[in-house]
């Protein structure tokens, strides 16, 4: 009796991308660096898992999937910022590939997206803490009060004040300056007030190269180190708020913008792309003595005096104790 050989079934193991899909997803993501492109890249990963849980390749998807994925988010308590941001992130994927005539069109060209909420609900501090939180970190480390100092009164990202070296301090028509890189890999020269440039002097000590600043371990301080000296300093000048380093960022805006310092001139120091962004801080100032309400009421006040009979010019006009008009200042 012969024994049969045994046969071996050949399953045919689909590759996760095809050639084209793959040169859009590199191509796409070489664009861009640092945060930005991790960002991105989390994106992309959380869709295309999305995809192929359903059996969908990425050059065959429609309109109608990307909004279900955009559903999906949502379902699973992603905010609307979030959700946003995937969207324009799957957008921007499928407008490259159609740029390099790897795809014929884009399905992401006119998805819906969620209407984004452009008030900041971010922690705030106030001109009197900030200014403690500056002392406090005077009183500590020089590492710290310049760290301090960058975040407050630059105004800087965390990935910018922690990815500063020492051989980009310079000076330039009488400033202190520092060079960085910003979000998405522009290069920029900031200048430092005196108290930073001296802070920053301090924390270098006899280095000449290098990161401005460095871990326990000698190596560059990371984001999550600079949390730290953040939280730390902030316990130090008896803030019981939960203070982030983006948390100085938002300060230094919300500051700027009370001093008077021009909506542009904001936009441009905190590197703002979209001046919207910008706004957002400036609508979370809760200013109410600024509101538009306050000029109308005076002014439409002074033309009903001007054209009422001089005995009753102002009886139709509430009047507050001291008989003076009920305007801000």
């Amino acid at each position: 009796m012969t024994t049969a050989a045994p046969s071996t079934a050949l399953a045919t193991i689909q590759p996760a991308f095809t050639d084209a899909e793959r040169l859009a997803l590199a191509g796409f993501l070489a664009g861009y660096r640092g945060l930005t492109r991790e960002a991105y890249m989390l994106d992309l990963r959380q869709f295309t898992a999305w995809c192929r849980a359903r059996s969908l390749n990425l050059f065959a998807v429609r309109r109608a999937d990307i909004e279900s994925f955009a559903r999906d988010l949502e379902a699973r308590g992603r905010a609307r910022a979030t959700v946003t941001r995937r969207l324009c992130t799957i957008a921007g994927f499928y407008r490259y590939a159609v740029e390099e005539e790897l795809l014929e069109h884009s399905p992401a060209a006119h998805v819906r997206r969620p209407r984004v909420d452009y008030e900041s609900h971010a922690v705030a501090l106030d001109r009197n803490e900030l200014g403690a939180l500056l002392v406090a970190a005077g009183l500590g480390p020089p590492a710290e009060h310049a760290l301090i100092s960058l975040l407050a009164l630059n105004g800087l990202r965390v990935s910018e004040a922690t990815g500063a070296d020492i051989e980009h301090l310079g000076l330039e028509r009488g400033h202190r300056t520092l060079t960085i890189t910003r979000k998405g890999g522009e290069v920029v020269t900031i200048p430092l007030a005196p108290r930073t440039a001296r802070a920053i002097d301090l924390a270098m000590g006899e280095r000449t190269d290098g990161p401005v600043f460095l871990a326990a371990d000698v190596r560059r301080l990371d984001r999550h180190g600079a949390g730290r000296i953040v939280r730390r300093v902030a316990r130090r000048a008896g803030i019981t708020k939960t203070v982030t380093p983006h948390t100085l960022r938002h300060a230094f805006i919300t500051a700027a913008l009370d001093a008077g310092v021009p909506l542009r001139d904001v936009q441009e120091a905190a590197s703002h792309a979209d001046p919207r962004t910008t706004i957002r801080y400036d609508r979370a100032r809760g200013s109410l003595d600024r509101h538009a309400t306050y000029i109308v009421a005076a002014y439409i006040a002074g033309a009903a005096r001007q054209s009422a009979p001089a005995d009753n010019g102002s009886a139709w006009w509430p009047q507050p104790p001291g008989g003076q008009p009920a305007i801000a200042r």
